[in-house]
C-alpha cells in the first residue's frame, strides 16, 4: 500500500460519519469515542473544509446536532447531509405521498409531506416499531400500487450502541423487496447521489475529498465508487475481517478518527 503521504495527496475536504465515528448512541443519548471531540475540533482549526455524512434515520436532523452539541462537538445542523431531508425533497419533486415505516423521532422531519392515500413507502431504521403489524402494513401499501416505489433511508445491515450490535434497516428494506419483488431507492449511503450531494454542499471535487467511516460497505465501497479515497476508523461496528473484505479494501485502515486527522493534518492539502 502507498505511504500516507500519497494516499492523502490533494485532500481539501473531509466527510466524517457520525455513528461509530463520532460517538456510540445508546441509553442516555451515548457516549463520545475516545478522542474524536478534539479531532473534530482539530480538523475544523485547519484549511480542510469538513461535512457530517450520516445515514442516522432514527433522529431528526436536529436532534442529533443537539445529541452532539451536549457531548462536546462544535456541529452545525447545516453541516450535516442526513437521508431524511433528501428524501423529503424527492419526494415533492416528484409528487409522492408516502406511508411512514420509520421511527417517531425523525417523523417530524416529514411534517410537510402529505401522506394521504399513500402511492409509495419510506422505509426507516424504525427500531421498536420494526414488528409484523407494522411491517405487513408497508407490504400492503406497495402491493396495492400499480408501480410500487420503496424508499430506504440507507441499507446498513448493522450499527453499534453502547451496549452492542443493532440491526440497521437494511435486512428490514430486504424484506420487502424480497416479499413484493421489487428494488428499492436507497436515499443516503452508499447511494452515489447522497455523496454527491454532500461534495457540492462542501464545495469540493470527488478527487480532493476523503470519507471517514466504520462502514466497509456503506462508507469507504460508496464512497470509492464515486471516486472519493476512504478512511476505514476500528470503533463502532468495525470488524477485524472488514481488513479482508472480499470486494471493497480502504485506501487506510485507522483505529480512530483522532489517529486519521493526525494523518490528515500531516499530509493532506493545507
Amino acid at each position: 500500500m502507498a505511504a500516507w503521504g500519497e494516499r492523502l495527496a490533494g485532500v481539501r475536504g473531509v466527510l466524517l460519519d457520525i455513528s461509530g465515528v463520532l460517538y456510540d448512541g445508546g441509553e442516555g443519548g451515548g457516549a463520545a469515542i475516545a478522542g474524536s471531540v478534539e479531532a473534530v475540533a482539530r480538523l475544523k482549526r485547519s484549511r480542510l473544509r469538513v461535512r457530517f455524512c450520516t445515514n442516522e434515520s432514527q433522529k431528526s436532523r436536529g436532534d442529533l446536532v443537539r445529541l452532539l452539541r451536549r457531548l462536546g462537538f462544535d456541529i452545525s445542523e447545516g453541516e450535516v447531509t442526513a437521508p431524511a431531508p433528501a428524501t423529503c425533497l424527492i419526494l415533492k419533486e416528484r409528487g409522492l405521498r408516502p406511508h411512514l415505516l420509520v421511527h417517531d423521532g425523525v417523523r417530524s422531519e416529514f411534517g410537510q409531506i402529505d401522506t394521504s392515500n399513500p402511492n409509495c413507502v419510506v422505509i426507516a431504521d424504525a427500531g421498536e416499531g420494526f414488528y409484523y403489524q407494522n411491517m405487513n402494513k408497508a407490504f400492503q401499501v406497495l402491493m396495492e400500487l400499480e408501480k410500487p416505489v420503496l424508499f430506504s433511508l440507507g441499507k446498513g445491515r448493522y450499527y453499534k450502541e453502547t451496549s452492542g450490535l443493532m440491526l440497521d434497516v437494511g435486512p428490514y428494506m430486504k424484506a420487502l423487496e424480497y416479499a413484493c419483488g421489487i428494488k428499492a431507492e436507497v436515499v443516503g449511503k452508499p447511494s452515489p447521489e447522497f455523496f454527491k450531494s454532500a461534495l457540492r454542499e462542501m464545495g469540493v471535487d470527488a478527487s480532493q475529498a476523503v470519507m471517514i467511516g466504520d462502514d466497509i460497505v456503506g462508507d469507504v465501497g460508496g464512497a470509492q465508487r464515486c471516486g472519493i479515497r476512504a478512511l476505514q476508523v476500528r470503533t463502532g461496528k468495525f470488524r477485524p475481517s472488514d481488513e479482508h473484505h472480499p470486494e471493497v479494501k480502504a485506501d487506510g485502515y485507522v483505529d480512530n478518527l483522532a489517529e486519521a486527522v493526525d494523518l490528515l493534518l500531516q499530509h493532506a492539502d493545507q
